[in-house]
């Protein structure tokens, strides 16, 4: 037999810099929808024909996209649970106007980094008076459904829509 070598190789490379990554995430698209329509062939300028101009009875919903990015730590995150909380702001412009929040909340899932999260109701159901609203998202991304989670990771908002509730 013969002996062992005494002379042993070995080699390694480990980047730690940021071996998760990043995780971040932007808000778009927020849209009010409601029964007007102004993209039909037989639209007219009136009330009732308006996606922002709703009576207080009248169905109406406010949505918008979040979208994380895809690094390890993210996607990490959204396995594990991430909450993603939004409240859709109306905030009334002149003193008719109450002022209002309504929320929606989701919880992530592995390997979806794009979410669509939608308020419906009416103003009335939102207690909104009759008047002229600026609409806003803000949003809160965490705490994780996990006992080792960090409470908040991040925090957004997006606005630049307005509203109006006319009584019915």
């Amino acid at each position: 037999m013969t002996a062992q070598p005494t002379k042993q190789f070995s080699s390694t490379e480990t980047y730690s810099k940021n071996i998760l990554g990043p995780s971040f995430f932007s808000m778009r698209n927020l849209v009010i929808a409601s029964a007007g329509d102004e993209t039909k062939d037989d639209f007219i300028v009136a009330p009732a024909n308006s996606p922002y101009i709703v009576a207080d009875t009248e169905e109406l919903s406010v949505s918008l996209t979040v979208e994380f990015n895809k690094s390890p730590l993210t996607s990490l995150l959204m396995c594990l649970g991430t909450e993603v909380h939004v409240r859709f702001a109306f905030e009334g412009i002149g003193g008719a106007a109450a002022e209002k929040d309504v929320e929606v909340m989701l919880t992530t899932v592995k390997d979806k980094y794009v979410y669509e999260l939608t308020w419906t109701g009416t103003p009335n159901g939102a207690q909104l008076t009759a008047g002229l609203y600026g609409v806003a998202a803000v949003s809160q991304v965490g705490p994780v459904k996990h006992e080792c989670s960090q409470p908040i990771i991040g925090y957004g908002y997006l606005a630049g829509k307005l509203l109006q509730v006319y009584p019915a």
